[in-house]
């Protein structure tokens, strides 16, 4: 079996730098907090994040738990790898739902995006913060996802209320990272910050990294919106005058809740087809998500509410 040191020898310099930031930065945080967690949403980044934390601590397990915000709206595929990567690392996970506002049956379809977004994942994640006593949140967000996370900081600061403020984030120097806090404030790290979406994939390449079957193409129903292919789901999935049910073929370049997760068409059926692909494009993946887009500005409002 190939060792962590043999299969890093064969990629390329920067990615080799990419991947030694990581793991400095995942070992930093291991070391200046008491309550560190890795956010584990089961996508490719979150893949990488794991694969990084297993040689960052190597041959120790991974010192802290995994946290999984669960809305209850992600496809089967992505609960099912959950739990076979969670018990494959023997990792301690954490599954948190906001139970209240599931009691009281917040959905995507009656009360949009937004507000559902509000429920379901920005304070399900306060409260799973709060409850875990969480200081240091790690997550894969990349600069280059979205414009609004193109401002943060490596160590991103929140304040008492898990809010950020881009106008408050502390420099960030000769990759020297400030971890002072006081008391009930918190940071989110991103070790992936200086990652692209076509480094991610050509590190899962190298790596070998498993990823959710769903980020590989092949023929699905799925519901023609304008611009955008959404799964549907019968009994749920609201119709439209103008829509159309199809045969696509078709992939996930970015997974979220079901209702908020666009496919692109796509003929790649492996890793090294996605990096082809990936090489071409000129569009974020984020261009996909419904969520993103629901108001202007979006995705900074809601990572001003405690949004990762």
């Amino acid at each position: 079996m190939e060792t962590f040191k043999e299969s890093t020898a064969r990629m390329p310099g920067y990615l080799q730098r990419l991947e030694a930031e990581s793991i400095f930065i995942l070992r930093e945080t291991a070391a200046q907090f008491q309550n560190p967690t890795l956010l584990y949403s089961v996508g490719k980044d979150s893949s990488v994040l794991l694969h990084l934390c297993r040689k960052a601590f190597a041959p120790s397990k991974i010192p802290f738990p995994l946290l999984h915000v669960d809305t209850g709206f992600k496809f089967q595929e992505m609960y099912e790898f959950r739990d076979k990567t969670a018990e494959a690392l023997g990792a301690q996970l954490i599954v948190h739902r906001n139970v209240s506002a599931k009691q009281e049956n917040a959905n995507p379809y009656s009360l949009g995006t937004k507000a559902c977004c509000g429920l379901l994942k920005t304070s399900a994640l306060l409260q799973a913060l709060k409850n875990n006593q969480v200081d240091a949140a790690i997550g894969g967000a990349r600069r280059d996802e979205e414009r609004s996370r193109a401002k943060e900081r490596i160590f991103s600061h929140r304040d008492i209320h898990g809010q950020w403020d881009p106008r408050q984030q502390r420099p960030e120097l000769w990759r020297m990272y400030n971890s002072h806090l006081r008391p009930g404030e918190s940071l989110r790290v991103f070790p992936l910050s200086n990652w692209t979406e076509f480094d991610v994939w050509l590190y899962i390449t190298f790596e070998e990294i498993p990823v959710v079957p769903l980020y590989f193409a092949k023929e699905r129903q799925v519901l023609v919106r304008g611009k955008y292919l959404l799964p549907y789901q019968a009994g749920l999935t609201p119709l439209m005058k103008e829509d159309a049910l199809e045969n696509v073929m078709c992939r996930y370049r970015s997974l979220g809740c079901i209702p908020c997760t666009g496919a692109v068409r796509s003929t790649a059926v492996t890793v090294s087809q996605i990096v082809e692909e990936l090489s071409q494009q000129v569009v974020s993946e984020r261009a996909t998500r419904v969520i993103d887009h629901d108001s202007d500005a979006s995705m900074e409002r809601k990572k001003r509410e405690g949004y990762f």
